[in-house]
């Protein structure tokens, strides 16, 4: 108690004894040198290599994780963990564990959480395959930043430090590879202090294939990356659809468009009519994504959100859902007095579609509108609790 540790060196581990000793003797020996009082924990995912008694000889301290999955073992670690610091890397000696200075001095200096770049320290010849360093780490990078602004150039990087404050914090969950992207997801969301250093990446020092699957774990980042922004997800293809769909059916609603032998008439109506009860739903799915995540405290509040909350509100919605549903009635009243002054027969689609299409569009939004507030003050019961 009088001399608390400082560091936690965390490593995930599944079988990794060919390996694991070289990692856990340079996390020993910088620490060591550099004076750090410290451990290094292996979080062991349920070895049957030997791994344990490995690290056991090699003065690490093992923590057993039942739980399978890369996740898993390092929610595990992370709990056991008894370091003020936590600094976790894969035990495979791709990464560089006699260089932990420059993460150690960034939480020192009250960062949150510290990132490596491999692509600032470089990546060594067969370190990482082709497909993951010019697509999959640049493409996810970059979906990471444009969707959470996070100033982040490496997202994916496995040797990173955090405060373990901080990872309270961060309330993590997911259990597999994509835990890598909801550590700085959520870091983000909690707007916690980031900083981000060079780091080496080598060759895996093990003669078995990784437990990485490329495309599998590839799509189980992007989609926590996709749910985590509902804004990317729902709300701006919606409003993409929405706008595009009215300005082609207010201009089809005046007169067919013709581009030179092709002419855009009411058939095309419908389509853009499509697209504007599409992006509506779209647009209503964020509100309602985004007040699920708030309320259940998987996303932070924030300014903007409450807002639109205020303005938001049940009664509002019966009203502008009552007003819309009115409009597209008064459209369905026009063409059925078309339909009556011409005795009810057989009528010119491209005429009477003109005020039809129109007329179902303000209907469907304006009762999903009714509906929708409904729902979204449901939504808001435990809020407002």
């Amino acid at each position: 108690m009088n001399n608390p540790l400082e560091v936690t060196v965390l490593m995930p581990c599944l079988n990794e004894s060919e390996t694991l000793a070289i990692c856990i003797d340079k996390a020993m020996k910088c620490m060591k040198e550099n004076g750090i009082n410290g451990e290094v924990l292996i979080a062991d995912n349920g070895s049957t290599d030997g791994s344990q008694e490995i690290a056991t000889q090699h003065g690490a301290r093992v923590a057993d994780v039942k739980l399978k999955g890369y996740g898993n073992a390092l929610r595990g670690g992370i709990n056991a963990a008894k370091g003020k610091y936590i600094i976790m890397g894969d035990s495979d000696d791709s990464y560089d564990f006699s260089n932990l200075m420059p993460f150690i001095e960034k939480l020192r200096e009250g960062n949150d959480l510290v990132m490596g770049n491999r692509f600032k320290g470089g990546v060594k010849k067969g370190a990482m395959p082709f497909l993951h360093k010019y697509l999959g780490n640049p493409v996810l990078s970059f979906i990471g930043r444009l969707f959470f602004k996070i100033p982040i150039g490496d997202f994916h990087c496995g040797l990173r430090g955090f405060t373990k404050e901080a990872a309270a914090k961060m309330k993590l969950q997911t259990t597999g590879m994509e835990f890598a992207s909801e550590m700085v997801v959520k870091a983000s969301l909690q707007e916690m202090k980031f900083a981000e250093v060079p780091t080496t990446l080598s060759p895996d020092g093990r003669t078995r294939p990784p437990h990485l699957n490329t495309w599998r774990d590839g799509w189980r980042h992007l989609r926590f990356l996709l749910m985590y922004s509902p804004a990317w997800l729902f709300l701006y293809p919606g409003l993409i659809f929405i706008i595009f769909g009215l300005i082609l059916t207010i201009r089809l609603a005046i007169s067919p468009i013709n581009i030179g032998d092709i002419v855009l008439d009411v058939h095309t109506m419908l389509y853009s009519a499509s697209a504007i009860i599409i992006g509506f739903q779209a647009v209503v799915f964020f509100l309602f994504t985004k007040t699920y995540t708030v309320t259940q405290g998987l996303h932070p509040k924030n300014k903007t959100y409450e807002r639109i909350v205020k303005i938001i509100n049940l009664e509002r919605g019966l009203i502008v859902g009552g007003i819309i549903t009115l409009i597209g009635i008064y459209f369905t009243i026009s063409a059925m007095m078309y339909w009556t002054n011409h005795g009810f027969g057989q009528l010119q689609p491209s005429i009477v579609l003109r005020d039809v299409i129109p007329s179902v569009i303000g209907i469907i939004i304006g009762v999903q509108t009714i509906f929708s507030s409904f729902f979204h003050s449901i939504l808001c019961l435990k809020k407002d609790a």
